[in-house]
């Protein structure tokens, strides 16, 4: 039977026309940064199975045009919208490295390679972050993940079993949604999580949390969980990482930091200390995704104490213990919620090695001051205002001129987003803050230019002057 011919694998033709056909989807460029409502109206809505196999060139280019049609140009510099998505050609690369290869990188016993290219890369992150030589990780499918693993190594650090019911964990109005959504899975009801609340630069108040925590201790609760932010998606914003520190060290409370945006910054001479105190988290979780410039599916998750991963998530499969580490370290899958997963540092390694660290600081450092430009042009704006200051490459503003009320000027805020949008030249994103709309220019694109943000912003200027 072994010697059947199989469609599982494909002809040395059928392999150099579709790599043909891949590179030439790499290496075209970009179109613009909005689908149209013709182009999403195209996608079909079913896609049939056959029973028969047909050619692989034809179902490739079936399934790039299905793919494809519709979709948000998240890799196109004017593309400011949500945290953009502009991978590295070295990432694109190295995902399809890592899926020809196919390993299970769930243990170093079946693919030592990787494992090591792994857990070299989690050493690196950890010493940027300033984590202690007992830190350790793994790489997840993004941050929703991390902060998923983060809760319940936190839940099981620091709760018995017979204190999870009243388990209290801290957050803000700011806090990235998969965070609840990760406490919700752990067992926590929504009135165990307390909402904290911000200072006038949208970060959490440490006064605010401390009277929190002493209120649900007075009452018989468990505080066991803080959740502080690095980089809040709306606004770029960094909690006050070493006064909450101090308040989780003196509480014995677990601190969990969500750096998904503003990790990356630690690797920037010019911005660390934007992160003073990153480093006495017990966990962060941090994307590669974002300002890494990795396909999507690329996170990781760090921990202050490796073991409190294994603590958390190991289990005895008996079918596995042949794949136990002579050496006694912890396997992959015994360290966070997946058995079977794929070796997602291959493309984060091969981006580093061919961008080198250099590059990486200066695509942080030149987005921030992308961000501080917009920043100071909305401020000489007339019927113009800004929002939160700006940060981590994110400006939020508003036009409000004083003939509009708080309600008339939500409305036009989210008719100049959606105008620009409908215009095809640039996505920009909205933003709530204390509950009233705003503008959000996310400039991380590293091919992003001064003259793309003055020309949006002249844009939205007339689309204004169209709409008063």
């Amino acid at each position: 039977m072994f010697d059947r011919p199989s469609r599982l694998k494909a002809s040395e033709s059928e392999i150099d026309a579709a790599l043909a056909r891949l590179r030439a989807e790499l290496l075209r460029p970009p179109p613009g940064p909005a689908a149209t409502r013709p182009e999403r109206a195209a996608v079909s809505p079913h896609v049939g199975v056959p029973a028969r196999g047909r050619p692989l060139d034809e179902a490739l280019d079936h399934m790039l045009a299905l793919a494809g049609a519709g979709a948000d140009r998240v890799d196109h510099p004017r593309f400011h919208a949500f945290v953009p998505g502009p991978a590295a050609l070295a990432s694109r690369i190295g995902d399809m490295a890592a899926a020809t290869l196919n390993l299970q990188a769930g243990s170093p016993r079946q693919s030592p390679g990787a494992a090591a290219i792994e857990r070299t890369l989690i050493r690196w992150l950890a010493d940027a972050a300033g984590l202690p030589p007992e830190a350790g990780g793994l790489f997840l499918s993004g941050g929703s993940m991390a902060n998923l693993a983060a809760v319940v190594a936190a839940r099981e650090d620091r709760l018995s079993e017979s204190e999870r019911p009243r388990g209290v964990a801290y957050v803000t109005a700011e806090t990235h949604p998969s965070v609840t959504r990760a406490l919700r899975i752990a067992g926590l009801s929504r009135d165990r999580i307390r909402t904290v609340a911000t200072d006038d630069r949208f970060r959490m108040a440490p006064g605010a949390l401390e009277a929190a925590i002493a209120r649900d201790h007075a009452t018989g609760l468990r505080p066991f969980l803080i959740v502080a932010t690095a980089g809040a998606t709306a606004t770029g914003a960094i909690d006050p990482l070493p006064d909450i520190a101090h308040i989780a060290e003196r509480c014995g409370l677990w601190l969990h930091v969500d750096g998904a945006l503003g990790a990356t910054a630690a690797l920037s001479p010019a911005r660390r200390a934007l992160l003073d105190g990153i480093g006495r988290a017990d966990s962060l979780a941090w994307d590669g995704h974002k300002w890494l410039f990795q396909t999507y599916g690329c996170g990781m998750l760090l921990v202050r104490r490796e073991a409190a991963l294994t603590d958390a998530f190991r289990l005895d499969a008996g079918y596995l213990h042949d794949l136990a580490q002579d050496d006694g370290a912890p396997n992959f899958w015994d360290m966070g919620p997946e058995t079977s997963r794929p070796a997602r540092a291959l493309k984060l390694w091969l981006t580093l090695q061919t961008l080198g660290l250099d590059e990486i600081a200066a695509a942080v450092d030149r987005a921030c001051a992308h961000a501080e430009t917009v920043d100071r042009r909305i401020a000489a704006m007339a019927g113009w205002r800004r929002g939160a200051p700006a940060s981590l490459g994110v400006a939020t503003f508003r036009c409000a001129p004083e003939s509009l009320d708080d309600h008339a000027a939500d409305a036009l805020n989210a008719a100049l987003a959606a105008d620009m949008r409908a215009e095809g030249f640039a996505v920009v994103g909205e933003a709530r803050l204390n509950g009233r709309r705003f503008l959000r220019l996310c400039a991380l694109h590293p091919e992003t230019t001064d003259d793309d943000l003055g020309d949006t912003l002249d844009r939205l200027v007339v689309h204004a002057a169209r709409r008063l």
